[in-house]
């Protein structure tokens, strides 16, 4: 008997009747504890042990009162990992290059560069001959970002000297084609503006090609870096260069001209 008042009781809690909905629901499941309460005392000892399972559970409230608090759990859940993408992206604001040298920068890509391994989604088995303009346009990302879109982490500056020897080719110091990165165009203008003001500031080396010189190029006798002869000295009789006394001119080409211009001719 004291089972039956105790079911009685949790369904008077944990239905909590406020609507006559609600109360003819919890008569209803009144009747029916009673119902087998009477046919046999296992039935009893049972929902005796239901009791106590359910007695963890969050009591029942009105209607949709379960689905009001899974939304706020989602939305608090949301604003949590949103909050700490925050955090974790301001972190390394003020010094990018700390990102580098983390263990999440470790766990996350190892030894490798950051776009070691990088495929592009792209329709059909041949690869477009160019990347995206931009992965990121207002709040809309694309499916699959770019290798420096896609981690917030990684951000482009001049004193990041690690990320950007990534992208510069060790043998010939030319920067990676952003068909090769997979870097979108829009970050591979930042790549290539932060690479030359590093270069201006002594944070990256300048590759020169090496070219041997002989010693002919460096003496007078070559005819681009010889002394100009002197003008011949110009008289009355004669024309300033000899060749320029052998010209003539065709006769008929001159008698056009004639023609053309005789009323402005004296």
């Amino acid at each position: 008997m004291s089972d039956l008042m105790l079911t009685q009781s949790w369904i008077v809690f944990h239905f909590s009747p406020t609507t006559p909905r609600d109360r003819n629901m919890a008569a209803a499941m009144q009747f029916v504890v009673k119902a087998l309460c009477r046919l046999s005392p296992p039935v009893s000892h049972g929902l005796h042990r239901y009791q106590r399972t359910c007695a963890a559970l969050p009591p029942f409230g009105p209607p949709g009162h379960w689905f009001h608090s899974a939304a706020a759990l989602r939305d608090e859940a949301a604003a949590q990992t949103a909050a700490q993408a925050i955090a974790a992206a301001a972190r390394y604001q003020e010094s990018p290059w700390d990102y580098l040298e983390s263990e999440e920068y470790t766990e996350r890509y190892g030894s490798s560069a950051v776009w070691a391994g990088y495929r592009r989604n792209h329709k059909g088995g041949i690869p477009p001959q160019k990347t995206r303009k931009t992965c990121i346009r207002g709040d809309k990302i694309c499916g699959n970002p770019c290798p420096i879109c896609r981690d917030p982490n990684v951000i482009i500056h001049h004193q990041n000297v690690k990320l950007l020897q990534q992208f510069i080719s060790p043998h010939t110091g030319m920067v990676y084609d952003p068909t090769r990165t997979g870097v979108c165009m829009k970050q591979q203008k930042n790549l290539n503006k932060a690479i030359n003001i590093a270069r201006d500031h002594g944070l990256l080396p300048f590759q020169i090609p090496y070219v041997e010189f002989s010693g002919e190029d460096y003496s007078n006798s070559h005819d681009a870096v010889g002394s100009t002869p002197p003008r011949p000295a110009v008289t009355s009789s004669g024309a300033w260069y000899e060749w320029y006394g052998e010209i003539r001119p065709d006769e008929n080409e001159l008698a056009k001209v004639r023609k053309t211009y005789k009323a402005y001719l004296k």
